[in-house]
């Protein structure tokens, strides 16, 4: 794992260094400085690293509003999320009319494919986790409920989740947090739980529930090379055309949702020490992709590079 930095203070003309490297560590973005004296004594500090597909950043500063505007949606629009635990300082959070007033130990989720503000009125850090929405485990229309609400650190399951993603950041600056991909899963897991808990009685879409439970039979069955849309369906007690409509109001069709969690399993373990000493047939076998041949074009048109060759980048020496 690294732990990249990046320091400016505009006493030496680095705002826009700053401003740029934010902006570059993220998705596009417009920042500007709302300091009393401009950006005369500007500090700003951004640390960046990653753990399997989340990535992991603390960025601080004084005084500023950020904004992700249409136009730098148009431009770059890597379907993401972000969640923003407020380390120190005071910061707010607008995104779909909703404001969000973070203190200390506060944090809350928003949508990178939608505009959304962010102001801090003083010196602030903020612990911030992006990653594709698809990670987490609600349904794609529910994250609009959600978004731009507080998640208090005091109380609820914010009281269980923010005690962790400090810890979780404290081993990111020290250079101690264990890359499992086991970690990966356990922070998305507890981040989903802590995001629906927060989301209005009524907001789930009709058969939000329904869908989270497939997927999860999906994710428990990916070893079974037999697992199919009707076997899905069956299980369940529903027509195959109501699943798949299902999944299609969640942005998915049936198959390619079982396509991309057996890659993503894949994708982790071939980059876990644990099992280095598997053979790549091992491992795409083990989530019911029997045909290597087949599993090495499929990784390669959805990650751009080989399994063997994602290997070699992730774990030196490999067995295969």
């Amino acid at each position: 794992m690294r732990l990249g930095g990046e320091h400016a203070r505009d006493d030496d003309g680095q705002f826009e260094h700053w401003r740029q490297a934010v902006s570059t560590a993220f998705v596009p973005l417009a920042v500007v400085s709302t300091a009393e004296d401009g950006d005369a004594r500007f500090t700003g500090t951004l640390r960046t690293t990653a753990l399997g597909g989340l990535q992991l950043s603390e960025v601080g500063g004084r005084a500023v509003d950020v904004r992700r505007t249409r136009t730098s949606i148009k431009r770059s629009d890597p379907g993401l999320v972000k969640v923003g635990l407020q380390l120190s300082g005071r910061g707010v959070i607008v995104q779909d009319d909703r404001e969000a007033v973070l203190g200390p130990g506060d944090f809350a989720v928003y949508d990178t494919s939608k505009p959304y503000d962010l102001h801090f009125a003083g010196d602030f850090s903020m612990f911030v986790l992006m990653f594709p929405r698809e990670m987490l485990r609600i349904a794609s229309r529910e994250l609009g409920t959600v978004s731009a609400r507080r998640i208090r650190g005091s109380s609820g399951m914010g009281a269980l989740v923010s005690p962790f993603l400090t810890n979780l950041h404290h081993s990111v600056v020290t250079g101690t947090m264990p890359t499992t991909p086991l970690v990966e899963d356990a922070v998305v897991d507890l981040l989903s739980a802590a995001v629906q808990s927060e989301a209005p009685a009524d907001a789930a879409a009709p058969g939000a529930t329904l869908l989270l439970r497939v997927k999860s039979f999906i994710d428990a069955h990916l070893h079974d090379p037999a697992l199919d849309t009707a076997t899905v369906a069956s299980h369940h007690h529903v027509s195959t055309r109501h699943l798949q409509k299902m999944f299609e109001a969640d942005g998915h069709t049936v198959a390619g949702w079982i396509r991309h969690r057996r890659l993503e399993k894949c994708r982790r373990d071939l980059k876990d020490a644990r099992f280095r000493d598997e053979s790549i047939g091992t491992i795409c076998a083990r989530y019911g992709l029997v045909n290597s041949s087949h599993f090495s074009r499929l990784f390669k048109d959805t990650y751009g590079v080989s399994p063997r060759a994602f290997r070699e980048q992730e774990l030196l020496p490999i067995s295969v």
